[in-house]
């Protein structure tokens, strides 16, 4: 269910908060609405050990 909901794509200069929908498009401005769902993770990511290694040290 998580990969159907999207959200409104100009939510940032038509709207005051993002409008999230099961369509395709918006249904306040009739704009083309995208995948909220962030991106998957990737092992062949080439920066991803720097990426979880400033998160450890932020962490702490």
């Amino acid at each position: 269910m998580k990969s159907h909901i999207r959200c409104c794509s100009a939510w940032r200069t038509r709207h005051d908060r993002p409008v999230y929908t099961l369509s395709d498009t918006c249904p306040e401005c009739d704009g083309p609405a995208e995948n909220s769902a962030p991106a998957p993770f990737s092992p062949a990511d080439r920066h991803g050990e720097y990426r979880r290694a400033l998160k450890r040290r932020l962490r702490s």
